[in-house]
């Protein structure tokens, strides 16, 4: 087995678990220590016992490479992978999901590069990734200025390019996680919104607003014809401390989206859910599609979408309903209003 990939496979698995940064970080650092070593060098430290004189590596992740040498699936790795069984059964659903429309980078709060949001993407089979990354006013999540954006686009050509040149279908599709203002109006240049492949417009400050005026706020954000999916619509948290919902007429909001054809987003994060049961039947009573979107900042969580996928069966969401059930041009001639 090849110690380097088994350690990031467990870095995977801890993400989707919901590890500690901490400790996903030890075994991607230690991952990368053993890819600089030559297969005798590694060999030899391992056969002495000595790996852990390496800066990078410990006990756990020196066990973990031993066994790998010696052909055994590390126990720490069937440990962790038995934890990842746990998600839920997202059914037909889940095969019939081609990527995801709501993934973030270090370029704004996320933990690793594009290239690596990309590849996970990949092993999990995805046919494209939509990175959405956070706007400007959105500084505790390093939200991105027009500027940045636009030097964002161009790593993405860059690497499609790449995708391209190996003859790999895989691709990212630029986009935005933009913050929807005070008075609905978006956190970027219009501009530059028209430019991205998909918009998904949420709702990050004031979410205690008084109803009717949130609901107006909302309104006029999905009315904006840049918006394409609505993110996790009430802004709760359902761990931890946790935080209650956004306040604001559903048939109002999940109306507008419909009339505007834009989806209403499932967020599939544990500690999100969003939205609650009973607005996601009332979005889909009123006839509104969906996008069954992870917000991962991690490769690891782009596994999370069976989360959504099951909340979605049980509402009666069908694939039909879900636009990242769509082929990439499907989606992008979808979000063009072709």
């Amino acid at each position: 087995m090849n110690p380097a990939g088994v350690l990031r496979q467990i870095a995977l698995y801890l993400e989707r678990g919901g590890a500690p940064t901490y400790r996903v970080r030890a075994f991607r650092r230690a991952a990368s220590v053993v890819e600089g070593l030559s297969q005798e060098e590694l060999g030899r430290r391992a056969a002495e016992g000595t790996l852990t004189e390496l800066s990078g590596i410990g006990k756990t992740t020196a066990n973990v490479i031993g066994e790998a040498l010696e052909g055994r699936e590390p126990a720490y790795l069937t440990e962790v992978a038995g934890g990842a069984e746990s998600l839920p059964d997202g059914g037909a659903l889940l095969t019939a999901l081609r990527g995801d429309c709501h993934t973030h980078s270090d370029w704004s709060d996320g933990g690793s590069s594009i290239e690596e949001m990309a590849e996970a993407a990949r092993e999990l089979g995805h046919e494209y990734m939509v990175l959405t990354d956070h706007s400007p006013r959105l500084t505790v999540a390093r939200g991105l200025s027009a500027e940045r954006l636009r030097r964002q686009l161009e790593v993405v050509a860059e690497l499609n390019a790449a995708y391209e040149s190996e003859g790999s279908p895989f691709r990212v599709l630029t986009g935005i996680e933009v913050d929807i203002l005070d008075d609905g109006s978006l956190d970027q240049d219009p501009d530059l919104l028209a430019e991205l492949d998909i918009v998904v417009a949420s709702v990050h400050s004031h979410l205690r607003m008084e109803r009717n005026r949130m609901t107006e706020r909302m309104v006029t954000a999905v009315s904006n014809p840049h918006v394409d999916v609505l993110g996790h619509c009430t802004g709760r948290l359902v761990t931890g401390r946790g935080r209650p919902e956004s306040e604001f007429d559903p048939d109002a909001v999940f109306g507008a989206c419909r009339a505007n054809d834009v989806a209403v987003e499932i967020n599939s994060r544990p500690e999100r859910l969003d939205p609650p049961l009973r607005l996601l039947r009332t979005a889909r009573e009123l006839g509104c599609r969906f996008a069954i979107d992870t917000d991962a900042h991690a490769p690891g969580q782009l596994g999370w979408q069976p989360y959504g996928c099951a909340r979605a069966l049980e509402c009666g969401i069908g694939a039909g309903d879900v636009v990242n059930t769509r082929t990439s041009e499907e989606l992008l001639a979808w979000a063009r209003g072709d």
